[in-house]
């Protein structure tokens, strides 16, 4: 076999692996928003379990969306109920929305209590699912955008350990 076909076979191989990772990741349970039974609060409240790492949206008839979420690392998390009080989808133009150079992500949500937290997209895909903020709620910038056409200001957050 030819240098060539060599490496042609190798770069198949490659590519196959990194394929097939690619299938894995995308049918793992939990690993994107997906509807789940889930009773015990009102329609329209978001309910954060932290522990969990997942955010759910109460849509009714006892179901949820359930987003996969990164939130606060030890001694940085919080618990407690807020409501979301600020809504920013164009963030200012010297960093804008979904730019590599932007933490927020695409959207944020700012939640009441003094502006510390808030529900925000990120540019770092691989840090949702972690311990990861200083108690903010990381989402992938598609699930942020999707929860966010959802919820008004004013919408309850409930977030639980």
């Amino acid at each position: 076999m030819s240098f060539g076909g060599v490496l042609n076979t190798r770069i198949l191989s490659i590519c196959a692996v990194v394929f097939l990772s690619v299938l894995v990741v995308a049918a793992s349970p939990g690993a994107a928003r997906e509807t789940v039974r889930f009773k015990g609060y009102s329609v329209g409240t978001i309910v954060i379990k932290t522990n969990e790492r997942r955010l759910y949206y109460v849509t009714g008839d006892g179901e949820a969306i359930r987003y996969p979420v990164g939130v606060g690392k030890a001694g940085q998390a919080w618990a407690g109920k807020a409501t979301i009080d600020g809504k920013y989808a164009k963030l200012p133009p010297v960093v804008p929305g979904g730019s590599p150079a932007n933490p927020m992500g695409a959207a944020a949500m700012t939640l009441s209590g003094g502006g510390q937290y808030a529900i925000h997209g990120t540019n770092n895909p691989g840090s949702v699912g972690g311990f990861v903020s200083h108690g903010c709620i990381r989402m992938y910038n598609q699930d942020i955008m999707d929860l966010y056409a959802r919820v008004s200001v004013g919408t309850e957050v409930v977030v639980l350990r």
